[in-house]
């Protein structure tokens, strides 16, 4: 596949973003490529298309679908492995926040509760004490929230998210004329 330049910017922007959010360049190009492409594609034209090894492209969907960011998919009279993931941006949204929670939120939750429970937290500065407390609890509404929002149509989400915005101008206009 010979990438258009526009499509090779944003691919190669696409890794540059990843390798900022703590995701392998190639791992996020290699998503990137199969987000514009919109087709399945197998390993060998994955690597020509990018430029990389055959082996960093295993490599990387192994990583890829671990978020369930890529399925395999095979296609009729071809023996080898093809790999998709979803055009729905939505879908994706959704696929790399609950990634991120197990990954990194759920952990934290799990820490936090841990110091609440132990013992050794009256040994603690009250200080100390209060901001696992609050920080405890403002993860958790946060988690909550989300789980709601994720749970919306996308339709439902976008009208929201309008309104949020809306009302947001809306108390800053109010507050700045006090």
């Amino acid at each position: 596949m010979e990438l258009k330049p526009i499509s090779e910017r944003f691919i190669l922007h696409w890794g540059e973003m990843g390798s900022r959010w703590g995701v392998n360049r190639t791992v996020a190009q290699i998503h990137a490529l199969l987000y514009l492409a919109g087709r399945p594609m197998e390993a060998e034209e994955i690597a020509s298309t990018l430029g990389v090894a055959r082996s960093n492209v295993s490599t990387s969907i192994k990583e890829l679908q671990s978020w369930k960011l890529v399925r395999t998919v095979h296609l009729k009279g071809d023996r080898r492995d093809h790999f998709e993931t979803s055009t729905d941006v939505w879908e994706l949204f959704r696929l790399i926040v609950e990634g991120r929670r197990q990954r990194e939120i759920d952990p934290t939750i799990d820490v936090l509760n841990g110091f609440l429970s132990n013992p050794d937290l009256a040994n603690e500065d009250e200080g100390a004490q209060q901001r696992i407390r609050e920080t405890l609890e403002f993860i958790q509404i946060l988690t909550t929230w989300s789980d709601e929002m994720l749970r919306l149509k996308p339709e439902t989400l976008m009208k929201m998210l309008g309104i949020g915005a809306k009302l947001s101008q809306t108390f800053r206009k109010g507050s700045s004329s006090e």
